[in-house]
């Protein structure tokens, strides 16, 4: 199962490294110009660097803070604190997709830079995200069906060496397919804006994002950390999803870097591409976050016998959500 996850993250990569060397090749612009007042090529360039380095320690520390905690007794898996920091970091998903990619994915895709037809005349954001979702369902609801015929007679935790019931394999193995799934989201999502920032010379524009994706990174780092510890991979499978989770907006800034030259985010392929690919990015962190986070365990039995917890956690997810909301004014 690990093997398949980290190939797939891996092609992931590999796609996205395809497609924006074609995105940057075409130079033809339109819109609205920037401020020159705060273009400065000489100044961004310092003002990237920085933002590599801040986001990739944040990121490290956000994906990594559920993992290590949990030799704490306060900060296991089935303490109330956990619940209520896992509904924090569930609202900052939520509110990830809602009021940054969405949005974003609207904007481009109903641009005056594209033409009338088809593009002004079909919602493809909400259909693109419609389909994400029902993917992201089927996705979920298939590989748990057909482990669960595969291992009727039960399935071996790698982290105790011992033998679990089919319930219990099927339960870790929908933890496993949630952290998967939720990565790779946050991958495309991650290098896209990632991209954005590195191809950008606008200090005024570099300088808000800077500090809003350092929050951003790393509360949606502990989201994740948090599914990949309930998934009980190996440390080195741990160490690697949290890898991948902490390198791709890093990754992002130095691809936006490269290009910075030829790319043009009002080019109507670059519109195009980013748009669908925040599409689908905010169709996966949308059905994840309410289905695969929020509803199961508002739903489960710990949240289910307490509602004084539960009153708890909607307050950590309202939180999470406004605080990403807010963020939307800069981010």
């Amino acid at each position: 199962m690990i093997h398949y996850n980290f190939n797939h993250i891996v092609i992931l990569f590999v796609l996205i490294s395809i497609l924006v060397p074609q995105v940057s090749s075409v130079v033809e612009d339109c819109g609205a110009e920037e401020d020159n007042s705060c273009v400065d090529k000489s100044k961004a360039l310092p003002l990237k660097i920085i933002a590599i380095i801040s986001i990739l320690i944040t990121s490290i520390i956000g994906v990594w803070l559920p993992l290590v905690t949990r030799s704490i007794p306060v900060l296991s898996p089935d303490r109330s604190l956990f619940v209520i920091v896992k509904a924090f970091a569930s609202g900052i998903i939520l509110g990830t997709g809602f009021m940054h990619v969405l949005p974003d994915s609207f904007d481009m895709l109903s641009s005056s830079c594209l033409k009338e037809n088809p593009w002004h005349k079909f919602p493809f954001t909400g259909f693109v995200a419609m389909l994400s979702a029902i993917v992201t369902m089927a996705i979920d609801s298939i590989s748990t069906s057909l482990y669960s015929k595969k291992h009727k007679g039960g399935v071996v935790n790698p982290e105790i060496g011992q033998r679990v019931d089919l319930e219990m394999g099927a339960k870790l193995l929908r933890y496993r397919v949630i952290a998967m799934v939720l990565e790779l989201g946050i991958i495309v999502h991650s290098i896209v804006i990632g991209i954005s920032l590195g191809a950008s010379n606008n200090t005024c524009t570099i300088k808000g994002l800077v500090a809003a994706l350092c929050f951003h990174q790393m509360f949606e780092g502990m989201g994740l950390g948090g599914c990949i510890l309930q998934a009980e991979y190996k440390l080195l499978e741990k160490a690697m999803m949290a890898f991948f989770f902490s390198v791709t907006t890093p990754f992002g800034i130095a691809i936006g870097i490269a290009i910075s030259n030829t790319y043009r985010e009002n080019s109507p392929r670059a519109l195009i591409i980013v748009g669908l690919l925040n599409a689908s990015s905010a169709g996966l962190l949308i059905y994840m976050a309410l289905v695969d986070l929020l509803a199961a365990d508002f739903m489960g039995d710990k949240l289910q016998g307490s509602v004084k917890l539960q009153i708890k956690s909607y307050m950590a997810v309202l939180l999470g959500a406004g605080g990403m909301s807010l963020m939307a004014k800069w981010a």
